[in-house]
């Protein structure tokens, strides 16, 4: 009989503490750097299906969500811009952000490749 209830406490630690860690692991701010799209992907097809546009304010991450709503700000000058994502990419190991052209700018000097942000889910 206390073997089985010492089991049960294990096991009831162990959800809780699995639990605590899977938490709000995709609402916390995260930084990174952030580049553009180029004006050739204009037109062809994201992986979401949608057609492209750098007029639109889109974005590529390699794991949120299709639809996933997030707000970019930049670092260097705390503009900010809300991007949906509908692309899969960066394929670049230090980027985790690639945004349509339209939306670099509103926040950032396109002269620039790069810049360095921070991100987080706004819906």
């Amino acid at each position: 009989m206390m073997k089985r209830f010492i089991l049960v406490i294990i096991m009831m630690i162990s959800t809780l503490g699995v639990y605590s860690f899977t938490g709000n692991t995709l609402d916390a701010k995260k930084t990174s750097y952030a580049s553009y799209y180029h004006d050739k992907f204009n037109g062809r097809k994201t992986a979401s299906g949608e057609i492209f546009s750098n007029s639109k304010f889109t974005a590529a991450n390699r794991t949120l969500p299709f639809g996933t709503n997030i707000k970019v700000t930049n670092l260097n000058n705390g503009k900010q811009v809300i991007v949906k994502i509908n692309d899969r990419g960066p394929f670049h190991a230090s980027r985790a952000l690639d945004i349509s052209k339209a939306a670099f700018d509103e926040i950032g000097d396109i002269s620039r490749g790069t810049i360095p942000v921070e991100y987080e889910i706004v819906d």
